[in-house]
């Protein structure tokens, strides 16, 4: 073998060796190490216990995720290297066309729905690859892109989703798209986990401690929500996957950082941008959109308070605000429709469930946070679809993903927050159609805080939400109030 090769074998549907010379070897490590983002507040990092970045590729035993093997052959041509395959089969795509695909949905009685274009093409894209991280925002039709693959390939399917209400819903999608309920086992909170039915749709919780064995059984891995994936638990789940050789991966959005995205390709495979927001809206699929970003202007006391606090501290002055609570309160009751408030801590979402409740008169308020059961949620989600003007108080972590409500007018953001996952995930609680509902508002509320040339953190992580909506082409506007 010359020097300058790479030989990849494939060892199993997990990794692949890279073989070189050991120069190359920790050149090719070099090219797949990233500093992790935050990891300088990291105990271990501060305790010197870890250097703050994460290296994909092993120089000693030259492994790596199979999903990173475009970005071996990147590598390899920047640089002029070669590349081989020990065989070159393991790697081989399927053959199916677009025609061959849209004849067999043709062919498909069951199916309650046809596809969009770009749903099939999307679907098309997954079965020829065997793999792919797929790119596709909020009522994109995630779910449907999903059956069609699990009903195409007649295989045992494990679809892992990060909630027991994601559980429940995904198999009532399922069933709506013709799906009998007799194929799919569900498994959450101490369900059974033996059984031999073709689909078994769970929670990462409740599978994540199985044996490697447990595993063995599944042809087909679909994550749903995959930019929860980065997490030690899920990476084990999928790492335990060796004989598994179709795996998907779908997402709303990724956090944005390169070390997230090479994670997710190396578990699923490459990234596969399925559609947009924006395109999606241009094309009527979803509801038109837009944004009222309200900019809190607090007092000179306050701002002369706040410019010594913490991040913490800052939090808590918010939450705790009464004059801002009932700002929030004021703001949900005026609005028509369905409205989501969203929050953070589960203090301030008991605090402003009991404003509005106690004002809300003839309007129905649904409280939700990690303690509601997920068939309660589940159940409150169909009741919400035959309400309009209700009132949904809930956290982020429980409504922020995955959670399919189509008549839904109003979004309002309580707590601020930078994160591109979570900012996405929750707007796009409010971009599905209706039959009664063609448009839906976010009200993005931030603080302003700041004392001269001070600004304070929640201004800042503002801030950057405006730029994720410059970069995702929605249309908002800027208000000021003083409170």
């Amino acid at each position: 073998m010359s020097e300058e090769n790479l030989v990849i074998e494939k060892v199993d549907d997990v990794y692949m060796k890279v073989h070189c010379e050991p120069g190359l070897a920790f050149e090719l490590s070099e090219y797949f190490t990233f500093s992790v983002p935050g990891a300088k507040h990291m105990p271990m990092f501060k305790n010197k216990m870890w250097d703050g970045k994460i290296r994909l590729y092993n120089p000693m035993s030259r492994s790596l995720y199979v999903g990173l093997r475009q970005y071996v052959e990147e590598f390899a041509r920047q640089r002029n290297y070669t590349v081989s395959y020990t065989e070159p089969r393991d790697f081989a795509d399927n053959q199916i066309s677009l025609i061959e695909a849209q004849e067999w949905v043709a062919s498909e009685k069951s199916l309650t729905m046809q596809p969009r274009d770009y749903q099939l093409e999307a679907v098309v894209h997954a079965l020829r690859s065997k793999r792919a991280l797929m790119i596709s925002p909020t009522a994109s039709g995630k779910s449907f892109m999903i059956y069609l693959i699990c009903k195409y390939l007649k295989r045992r399917v494990l679809v892992v989703v990060p909630t027991t209400t994601l559980v429940h819903q995904m198999t009532s999608d399922f069933v709506e798209y013709g799906a009998k309920e007799a194929w799919i086992h569900k498994i959450y909170e101490g369900q059974e986990k033996i059984n031999n039915k073709p689909i078994t749709i769970t929670t990462w919780q409740s599978i994540y401690k199985q044996p490697k064995g447990w595993f063995e059984k599944f042809e087909v891995v679909i994550g749903d929500e995959a930019h929860g994936f980065k997490s030690k638990s899920l990476t084990g789940i999928m790492s335990k996957l060796t004989t598994c050789e179709y795996k998907f991966g779908f997402t709303g959005t990724l956090d944005g950082t390169q070390t997230h995205k090479l994670v997710l390709e190396g578990l699923f495979g490459p990234e596969r941008v399925v559609t947009t927001t924006s395109e999606l809206i241009e094309q009527k699929h979803l509801a038109e959109f837009r944004i009222k970003a309200i900019v809190l202007n607090h007092t000179a006391e306050d701002r002369d308070k706040a410019k010594k606090y913490t991040y913490p501290e800052e939090i808590d002055f918010i939450t705790g605000s009464e004059k801002r609570n009932k700002f929030l309160m004021n703001l949900v009751l005026s609005l028509k429709g369905n409205t989501l408030l969203l929050f953070k801590n589960i203090d301030h979402g008991t605090t402003l469930q009991n404003y509005i409740s106690t004002k809300a008169k003839d309007r129905k308020v649904f409280y939700v946070d990690g303690d509601v059961k997920g068939d309660i949620r589940n159940d409150y989600r169909a009741q919400i679809e035959t309400e309009t003007n209700a009132i949904i108080v809930a956290s982020l972590g429980t409504f922020s993903t995955g959670i399919n409500i189509r008549n839904l007018h109003n979004v309002v953001f309580a707590s601020p927050s930078k994160s591109r996952v979570k900012v996405l995930q929750s707007i796009g609680r409010g971009l599905r159609k209706s039959s009664i509902k063609t448009s839906a508002v976010l009200y993005d509320v931030a603080d302003d805080l700041s004392y001269k040339s001070h600004r304070n953190f929640t201004l800042q992580h503002f801030g950057e939400r405006i730029r994720m909506y410059n970069e995702e082409k929605f249309e908002y506007k800027i208000y000021n109030v003083q409170i």
